[in-house]
């Protein structure tokens, strides 16, 4: 990187990258050498990008400037010959005569050669004389500008980096004063050579610009210029005029016309600056109530927004909720249904096996089996049956009886057996078909009836 610059380039170079903490050394060297070197409009333009405005090398057709007001009433303006000034040179390098004859004949030229020029531009406005000088690139006018102006008055206040309109903007967005210096040929105009030779070249009026305002210049044989020495009114040269924002529009508040002294000039903006500052303050406590406003309302919003979430949160819940209560009393009611149409079959089933029930045989019938059964509830029931009845039989009889349980086994106690055991909901099991005789019991049993649901 080293390799060709000086040892100040170097310097600068290293200065930029810990300003900017741009991490290529590379990337500072050639925004350093696309602004000539200049430390201060480098890190200026690497600010700007920043901020998210576009960089003055990109081109700015498309931004619009705001409307200027031009109107002298709202204006302070200062001339050459008001105290401070130099009014040595006139505008042909002639000396200004000091006789009262002299003096009187140059103040009637001079009123000559301003009603000459107010109706030759009115003239030119409706007939038009001058040819219009269309701007193509505004951009390129004012850099040329600032590299022509810098080899000829090394010493100077930063320029600003961009077009008229974008300076502009930035003054509005910003609100900070903005210095505008039309330039025009200084072989032709000593006062123009004076003021930049000796007056801007002021290293107080240099720290005064730097620290106040955004200075913007060009000059007035190019497009760009010419643009704005009409838009601003500009007849006499050098001029400059301060532009800030006042009731929210953007106004000419002074007017700097002709060569003055450093000193001369530092009082002067200070004075336009005293008397307008109250302007920029009021759009200031504007712009931050109106941020305020705007804070709260977004806050306000977003608060009512995570209330409304919160709520249709809420709501989702309740929904959910209700909706397994539903599901629920639907399945209680389902089960509830079930439950009355089992019981209607199992009701209807006892009907139909009561036909099946064997009819109970006399006490004194041969091959005649007495059991008696011990119900879960306690009850005893006693019956008589053939031995040759089947398991099923005392099953069906089990079944119809109210009260035996629907689901139920037979076991006798001593040895501990199960006889019978229902397996599916028409009563039947593998032992049914087998009969009392097969399954051991005679003449006198006692059986226990157990429920399969307890």
């Amino acid at each position: 990187m080293e390799d060709g610059l000086t040892n100040e380039q170097v310097d600068k170079v290293l200065q930029l990258q810990d300003l900017t903490g741009i991490e290529d050394i590379n990337v500072c060297r050639d925004v350093l050498i696309r602004h000539q070197w200049d430390l201060e409009v480098a890190f200026q333009e690497q600010m700007n990008i920043r901020e998210g405005r576009p960089s003055m090398f990109a081109g700015s057709r498309d931004v619009r400037a705001p409307v200027v007001i031009n109107d002298r009433f709202l204006q302070q303006v200062f001339s050459a010959t008001m105290p401070g000034g130099r009014t040595a040179r006139s505008v042909n390098g002639a000396p200004v005569p000091r006789t009262f004859t002299g003096i009187l004949g140059y103040i009637i030229n001079v009123v000559f050669q301003y009603c000459y020029s107010t109706i030759s531009s009115i003239l030119n406005l409706f007939i038009g004389g001058n040819e219009e000088r269309i701007v193509t690139d505004p951009l390129g006018d004012v850099t040329t500008f600032i590299r022509s102006y810098s080899e000829r008055y090394p010493q100077h206040p930063v320029f600003y980096q961009g077009t008229y309109a974008q300076a502009l903007n930035d003054a509005k967005q910003e609100l900070c004063f903005l210095l505008v210096y039309l330039h025009s040929d200084a072989t032709k105009n000593l006062d123009v050579d004076s003021f930049c030779r000796q007056t801007l070249a002021d290293s107080s009026v240099i720290e005064f610009i730097n620290r106040n305002t955004l200075f913007w210049a060009c000059d007035v044989s190019s497009p760009e210029g010419y643009r704005v020495s009409h838009s601003i009114n500009a007849r006499t040269y050098p001029v400059l005029v301060l532009i800030a924002l006042r009731a929210n529009r953007m106004v000419i508040m002074g007017r700097f016309e002709g060569d003055c002294t450093a000193e001369e000039l530092v009082r002067r903006l200070q004075t336009v600056i005293n008397a307008n500052d109250v302007w920029l303050s009021q759009a200031r406590v504007d712009r931050l109530e109106r941020n305020f406003t705007q804070t709260l309302r977004r806050q306000q919003d977003e608060a009512y927004r995570q209330s409304l979430r919160a709520d249709e949160e809420k709501e989702r819940l309740r929904q959910m909720e209700r909706e397994r209560e539903r599901a629920v009393e639907e399945t209680l009611k389902r089960e509830k249904e079930e439950a009355e149409k089992r019981k209607e079959e199992i009701a209807q089933l006892k009907l139909d096996l009561t036909e099946r029930v064997p009819t109970e045989p006399p006490v004194d019938a041969n091959n005649v089996i007495s059991v008696v059964f011990k119900l879960p509830n306690g009850a005893r029931i006693e019956r008589r049956f053939l031995h040759t009845n089947s398991l099923e039989d005392v099953s069906n009889y089990l079944f119809c009886h109210p009260a035996t349980p629907d689901e139920f086994e037979i076991t006798t106690n001593f040895p501990k057996r199960t006889i019978y055991s229902k397996t599916n909901d028409n009563g039947t099991s593998v032992n049914g078909r087998k009969t009392l005789a097969d399954v051991g019991l005679k003449h006198r049993e006692v059986l226990f009836v157990n429920d399969l649901d307890a």
